[in-house]
């Protein structure tokens, strides 16, 4: 890419950003905010913090990582545990000193982990006490040269045939002083993996010019101001956990951390503190709204992101019925994760809410990341139209340019550093970004593309319908057909299922024509799943690839 030169400017435009920075700011403008992590779960307690004792707690882990675990600039630390205050640390004492937090997704297989731990090779590991047992798996192919132990117990109490040293006592033996030090600001601070359903995770690191950049988006797409109240739903270990701690901690907003949670202590936090901004996937976001209304609680004001996958209309219907709003997002790790919000331009203003919904899908993208609708087969950029369909490819300051040492790079990133997302979609004139499939799973049938997302939002959208899931799957008249992969609410689930699929075949064509509708669909109580709450295409493809070829 070429760059011209211009006149030399009178800024400061070597001032670095920093990660540990946004921590630094928070103490010293936001002291008094609190931060609360909820370990209960963890087999631990409830703690209250400040940002000014989180950042001396920041600082004295940061002084024994460097003082006395011999922690260097570019090493790499590992860290397995859930959303709590130590995780949250550990995104700013690591890179303070110029090393790496690399975040283990502790949802993957311990093949997956082992595969990532043997690329990155970590110096060091952080890890929770109630998942020591997975450390000692992971120990055993990877000989670290530190073991910190992060719990509520003295360390002397922690039973595990590892040696460890305890997080609390040697955070409490250091100094709560130390310099602030500039870092390079295009060195890495974090790393996540990705968590598909088809090959080896591959690394993306992030840097802390990207962080910080990715971080502003956030807080400007989500409106953030110090007076929210915010709760940190999507895992820590999932690609920053969406940027929320990074841009709540810019704005210095009171979070909470819930911990190793489920539906209900969630809303419970979102009772109890009355939350006003949080973030997740759909499939939570559907627990937490039903609980919700069985309580018959209001969550007047509550803005919530919702991504991973598109969210169905049920979902913003039920939230604003409730007195919330959702907003779709679209990202991914490769992307930090964000790419586009869905806010509303003023030529939508005369729509319905559900309409507006509807019309702006994932969103318009987030200044800093550019975007292009390309064929997938000709490689020629097609227009923002509204009906060119094509592969969404994505470029900008906190977009990837490869992957880490990773030979799969030259697959998916351009050299003039565009990344190729895989996923189908269409811009409209207005600038949304309306996704149709990720490449792998739309289905061809006949000659023609039908959309397994609209396919399932729909589906979703009927009262008895839990959750759903369409595929295509092979057919030896038409290529591929779809199958509609349906889990019930347990109220309907004891249904003569065939009134059931007479049912949401009439359901379906309110939009559909005859020939796009599943040709059958299978009844389960559970969807498989990805550690991040993606429907796992490729094994219901593979569990259910016989199922039409008795078809002629």
């Amino acid at each position: 890419m070429e760059i011209v030169k211009g006149r030399p400017s009178t800024m400061n435009d070597s001032y670095q950003l920093n990660v540990h920075k946004l921590l630094e700011h928070a103490a010293r403008v936001h002291g008094d905010t609190e931060v609360i992590s909820d370990r209960r779960l963890q087999g631990g307690l409830r703690h209250r913090f400040t940002y000014r004792q989180v950042y001396e707690r920041v600082n004295r882990i940061a002084n024994a990582f460097e003082r006395e675990l011999n922690v260097a600039p570019g090493d790499i630390v590992g860290v397995l545990d859930w959303n709590d205050h130590r995780y949250y640390e550990s995104y700013f004492s690591l890179p303070s000193i110029g090393a790496v937090t690399l975040e283990l997704n502790i949802r993957l297989h311990p093949t997956e982990l082992g595969y990532i731990i043997k690329h990155t090779k970590p110096k060091g590991l952080l890890v929770d006490d109630s998942l020591l047992q997975l450390a000692e798996v992971l120990s055993k192919e990877h000989d670290f040269s530190f073991i910190l132990v992060m719990s509520d117990k003295p360390v002397e109490e922690i039973k595990t045939n590892l040696r460890v040293l305890g997080y609390e006592e040697l955070l409490r033996s250091n100094s709560p002083n130390r310099p602030s030090l500039t870092v390079d600001e295009r060195s890495a601070a974090t790393a996540a993996f990705t968590s598909g359903t088809t090959g080896l995770p591959k690394g993306v690191f992030y840097s802390h010019r990207s962080i910080i950049l990715h971080a502003m988006a956030v807080a400007i797409g989500n409106s953030l101001t110090p007076s929210d109240v915010g709760l940190q739903i999507v895992p820590m270990f999932h690609a920053n956990a969406w940027g929320t701690p990074f841009a709540s901690t810019m704005m210095g907003m009171k979070m909470i951390y819930p911990g190793r949670y489920t539906p209900d202590t969630l809303v419970e936090h979102i009772v109890t503190h009355k939350v006003t901004v949080t973030a997740g996937v759909p499939t939570i976001l559907l627990e937490i709204v039903r609980r919700l209304q069985q309580m018959g609680v209001k969550t007047p004001g509550l803005r919530i992101t919702s991504g991973g996958s598109e969210p169905p209309s049920a979902l913003a219907k039920a939230f604003m019925e409730l007195g919330g709003r959702v907003i779709q997002g679209y990202g991914a790790t490769e992307t930090s994760p964000l790419v586009s919000m869905a806010l509303p331009k003023a030529e939508l203003k005369e729509l319905s809410d559900i309409e507006r919904f509807e019309k702006m899908k994932q969103g318009l993208p987030i200044f800093g990341a550019e975007v292009k609708v390309v064929d997938p087969i000709t490689n020629q950029e097609l227009p923002w139209d509204g009906k060119s369909f094509g592969e969404i490819w994505l470029r900008g300051p906190w977009i990837a340019k490869e992957y880490y040492n990773d030979p799969r790079s030259s697959e998916r990133f351009t050299p003039d550093g565009w990344w190729r997302s895989g996923d189908v979609g269409v811009v409209d004139p207005l600038g949304y970004i309306r996704l149709v499939d990720r490449l792998k799973d739309v289905i061809k049938s006949g000659g023609e593309w039908i959309s397994s997302i609209d396919l399932e939002n729909f589906l979703m959208a009927h009262p008895y319908v839990r959750e759903a899931s369409v595929v295509g799957v092979p057919h030896p008249k038409w290529g591929e057909r779809p199958l509609a992969v349906v889990s019930l609410k347990p109220e309907y689930q004891s249904k003569d299922k065939e009134e059931v699929k007479k049912e949401l075949r009439e359901h379906l064509l309110k939009r559909f024509a005859k020939w796009q509708l599943p040709d059958d669909f299978i009844f389960v109580d559970e969807i498989p799943k990805t550690s991040v709450g993606k429907f796992r295409k490729e094994e219901i493809r593979s569990k259910y690839k016989d199922i039409y070829m008795g078809n002629g």
